[in-house]
């Protein structure tokens, strides 16, 4: 199912599933229009819609909502707007925040392994470090090498990406001048997003797959190409997906990381629901941020709060930008 949507941010395009839910819409659109809060108008002339009255759980096609082809106008609500301070960007991407550095309360120690016979091998989960450049190396790390430091490089080609397709990459798409963006995204502080992400698949010539822990929804990058690799986003931090050879019944990767593959064939779905599988894992431990809700704390000064807009806030007013996860 593929429908457009039409937001403060610009026309954009979403695709869903056969068994998508209503949740699966709600938050696919959420993520496009980079709105947490916003309200439906479809049709002509435009009525309200409000796909929730059919409940979260239900999928789409038992509803009587026949979205496929539909052009969907979404709109702010009032709160979303009169929350945001004037300073911040409120059509960023939540994994696209400004160049603020937020470091997780606790790392991930031992993460869950999916077997995968097919395949003669064990779908694991390589965590990147944090230190605000774990897109790029979750990304290098998967088409490029584990030896290879290409961080400063991947952001060089995004800004030049963005430079040479201004028609693309606009004022209104970034939210900022696009020598303004280019100039932010190089700097090592700055978190990589969507915006990134679309640059690399198409620099690259693959598909990436980013699958989102809190609501397990695979987001694609470049859709269509013969390759993918699949990355794996809390809210705060990306890592990557890869499978490394083991032995029966491969509940257990033994190898060394040098021995990992991570580009696959894009009709490999079966390493891709593995992954989801590995996900859903990570989801019941816990093991993602909402940063709309999560509790934060200043490491400069001690201050706490709760969500990115109180960061942002934080931020503006002292110009710290170096935030934790609060208790």
């Amino acid at each position: 199912m593929r429908l457009r949507i039409r937001a403060p941010s610009g026309v954009s395009t979403i695709t869903l599933s056969d068994d998508a839910t209503v949740c699966d819409l709600l938050t696919s659109i959420s993520e496009a229009s980079s709105l947490a809060e916003f309200d439906l108008k479809w049709g002509f002339p435009p009525q309200p819609l409000d796909p929730s009255l059919y409940g979260l759980p239900t999928l789409l096609k038992e509803t009587d909502l026949k979205l496929n082809g539909e052009q969907l106008i979404v709109l702010a609500r009032e709160s979303e707007g009169s929350a945001q301070p004037s300073t911040s960007d409120p059509s960023k991407p939540k994994d696209q925040m400004g160049p603020l550095s937020l470091k997780r309360r606790k790392n991930l120690e031992d993460p869950p392994e999916i077997p995968l016979p097919s395949h003669g091998a064990t779908v694991v989960l390589r965590v990147m470090p944090d230190d605000n450049s774990c897109l790029f190396r979750a990304i290098s790390s998967a088409v490029l090498s584990d030896e290879l430091d290409a961080m400063t490089e991947l952001r060089s080609v995004v800004a030049q990406a963005i430079q040479n397709d201004p028609e693309k990459y606009n004022a209104v798409t970034l939210e900022q001048t696009p020598d303004e963006y280019c100039k932010w995204i190089q700097m090592e502080s700055s978190w990589g997003g969507s915006i990134e992400l679309t640059i690399l698949s198409e620099q690259f010539g693959v598909e990436i797959c980013s699958i989102d822990v809190e609501n397990l929804h695979v987001y694609r990058f470049n859709e269509g190409q013969p390759r993918r690799c699949i990355v794996v986003y809390s809210g705060v931090h990306y890592d990557t997906i890869a499978i490394s050879p083991s032995d029966p019944p491969h509940t257990h990767a033994d190898l060394g990381a040098e021995l990992d593959q991570k580009v696959f064939d894009a009709d490999a779905d079966e390493i891709l629901e593995a992954a989801v599988e590995l996900c859903r894992k990570l989801q019941k431990g816990g093991y993602y941020t909402n940063t709309q809700k999560f509790s934060i704390k200043c490491n400069l000064c001690g201050w706490k709060g709760k969500g990115e807009k109180d960061a942002v806030k934080h931020a503006t007013a002292t110009g710290h930008s170096d935030f934790g996860e609060g208790d």
